[in-house]
């Protein structure tokens, strides 16, 4: 039986606004060519695409006392996802993301993330016991769990997203993890930051770069590249960062070599942006060849 991965952080409900492009910084009205609500944010991604691929999930979210809290629980409902949800006083995470024709995203946190002020880590503690990895998310609730999750010696792999190479808010979780993901949005030096990251002692760092694809270094000096997957149509890219990280991550689980594990997050993040879903509904093992 596979073991699960438990996933820390990140769950939201979206409205997901079109528009022709994103707006410029002028007073005006605009009119999008559509809009709806789902479920967002990086830790549903991941658990929804490693469950479409068949691997067991634990994920660990806040969520409040209200209607989009149970929108969300009932996106969760998977056989492969088990859901740990504390409740907080705080209402639920929610974004607004304006999403323009080119694929470009501007995300508005009209309700940030909870961060309580204490957590109840055991259930999470209770699972780990049973994973064979730890995903972190960059929420500032999960900080707390750093120091007990790097005790336990459960390999952690993190995402930084947008990470700008000096952020400290970062900096703890690099510091806990031994695998990491970033994008070049932010980084013109990207290689640099990548060599750093290395040199802090990680096995591996993954960079991606949108529609020109990703990067991988590895701790022994082994560098790969690898194109995007061409699609027909891209539909909505929320999710597809997290899509790709999944893709990769399942991959590796089997243990696949570090080209075909490119490979499959490259398949992952291609079928993300081919529909509305953070898991595209024709996401299964066999897509990935």
């Amino acid at each position: 039986m596979t073991q699960p991965v438990l996933i820390l952080g990140g769950a939201s409900l979206d409205t997901i606004i079109h528009l022709a492009q994103l707006p410029e910084p002028r007073p005006q009205t605009l009119w999008p060519r559509e809009s709806y609500r789902a479920v967002g944010s990086t830790g549903a991604g991941k658990s929804l695409n490693l469950a479409a691929l068949g691997q067991p999930v634990v994920f660990h979210t806040l969520l409040g006392q209200d209607p989009e809290a149970g929108q969300i629980r009932d996106a969760l409902r998977h056989r492969q996802i088990h859901l740990l949800a504390e409740e907080t006083r705080a209402p639920t995470e929610q974004h607004v993301n304006l999403m323009a024709a080119d694929g470009k995203r501007l995300s508005l946190f009209v309700q940030p993330p909870p961060e309580p002020p204490e957590v109840n880590w055991a259930p999470a503690q209770e699972a780990l016991a049973g994973c064979s990895l730890a995903v972190v998310n960059i929420l500032g609730y999960v900080r707390s769990a750093l120091p007990w999750l790097t005790e336990t010696g459960v390999p952690i792999w993190t995402d930084l997203h947008d990470y700008d190479g000096r952020n400290p808010y970062h900096e703890p979780f690099i510091e806990a993890a031994n695998a990491v993901f970033l994008s070049s949005d932010n980084l013109p030096d990207y290689r640099s930051t990548m060599e750093r990251l290395i040199e802090r002692g990680k096995a591996f760092v993954v960079c991606t770069h949108g529609s020109k694809g990703a990067s991988l270094l590895t701790k022994g000096g082994q560098r790969f590249e690898q194109p995007v997957v061409p699609v027909a149509e891209v539909v909505d890219t929320n999710g597809a960062g997290d899509a790709f990280f999944s893709g990769f991550l399942y991959r590796y689980l089997a243990g696949a070599d570090w080209p075909e594990c490119l490979r499959a997050a490259a398949i992952c993040g291609a079928l993300c942006v081919t529909s509305r879903a953070l898991a595209s509904p024709g996401l299964g093992p066999d897509r990935l060849g």
